[in-house]
C-alpha cells in the first residue's frame, strides 16, 4: 500500500496500535505452565474486542488467531497445547485488520531468565530491527535495509534467516513489495516510494541460515542449521523525513 492521504494513515495507525497492544498484553499474561493455545485465546479475544480481525486466519485460514513460536520453532508457530516454560523463547506475532487496513508486528520474549547468550541475541535481534527500520525514507533503495542489517549481523557473528523476508502491507497482509531482503543482496534495483507502508522484520541467529517446516506441518518455522533465532517487527510508513512506525505500544 502507498498511503495517499490523512485518512489512509489515520486507518493505518489505529489497526497499528491494535495490534501493538495485542502483542504486549500477551507478553504481559505469559506465565510459565500456561499453554500457546490459551495465549492465543488472551489474542484472540482482544482482537475481537477492538473489532480486529486476524489476518492470517482470514487471509490464510491459518489454526490460530495469532502466530506463537517456541524456542525451535522460529515462526508461524501454531498455537496448541504446548506448554510455556521458564527459560524459553517465546516469540508472538501479531497480524490483523479492521475497516480494510492491515499492521504486523512481532517480538521475541524471554520467559523469566535465558542463558547470557540468548539475552545478547534478544537485545541485538531489537538492534538490528532497528538498524533496518532506519534505512526506511523515500527515495532510497529498499536493498539498503537488508545491507545495514547485515553489516551489523556480520559484525556482531551473527547470520541471518535469508527465505524469511520483509513484505509490503496495508490493504492486504502481504502485498507489493511482496519481499524485501533483510540481508544483503544485490540484485534487488527497487526503490522506495514516498507514502510506501511495508514491514521491516529481521531474523537474527547464531548459526541459522534457512526456515523449513517439519514432520508434515505446513505452518512451523524451524531453522536449518539448527539454531536459537529471534525476530522483531513493526509497520512502517516511508515518508521525505523517515520512517514512521505505526505498531510502537501506545
Amino acid at each position: 500500500m502507498t498511503i495517499t492521504n490523512e485518512d489512509e494513515l489515520d486507518g493505518l495507525k489505529a489497526i497499528g496500535r491494535i495490534v501493538a497492544a495485542t502483542m504486549q498484553s500477551m507478553a504481559a499474561a505469559v506465565e510459565p505452565g500456561m499453554t500457546t493455545g490459551e495465549l492465543d485465546g488472551i489474542g484472540r479475544d482482544l482482537l475481537d474486542r477492538a473489532g480486529a480481525v486476524s489476518a492470517p486466519q482470514s487471509t490464510y485460514d491459518f489454526p490460530g488467531a495469532t502466530c506463537i513460536s517456541v524456542n525451535e520453532e522460529i515462526a508461524h508457530g501454531i498455537p496448541g497445547d504446548r506448554v510455556i516454560a521458564a527459560g524459553d523463547l517465546l516469540n508472538i506475532d501479531v497480524s490483523a485488520s479492521k475497516d480494510g487496513f492491515f499492521a504486523d508486528t512481532g517480538a521475541t520474549f524471554r520467559v523469566g531468565p535465558v542463558r547470557p547468550s540468548l539475552d545478547r541475541l534478544c537485545r541485538d535481534g531489537r538492534r538490528a530491527a532497528q538498524i533496518g527500520i532506519a534505512q526506511v525514507r523515500a527515495g532510497r533503495p529498499l536493498a539498503g535495509i537488508g545491507q545495514a542489517i547485515g553489516r551489523f549481523a556480520e559484525a556482531r557473528g551473527y547470520t541471518l534467516i535469508r527465505n524469511l523476508a520483509s513484505h509490503g502491507v496495508g490493504r492486504a497482509l502481504h502485498e507489493y513489495p511482496e519481499e524485501i531482503a533483510t540481508w544483503p543482496t544485490r540484485s534487488d534495483r527497487r526503490r522506495i516510494n514516498r507514502g510506501l507502508v511495508m514491514t521491516v522484520e529481521p531474523f537474527l541467529s547464531t548459526g541459522g541460515i534457512w526456515a523449513e517446516t517439519r514432520d508434515g506441518d505446513e505452518w512451523t518455522l524451524y531453522s536449518t542449521p539448527a539454531a536459537p533465532v529471534v525476530q522483531y517487527e513493526h509497520t512502517v510508513v516511508a515518508t521525505d523525513r523517515g520512517p514512521l512506525v505505526v505498531t510502537l505500544p501506545g
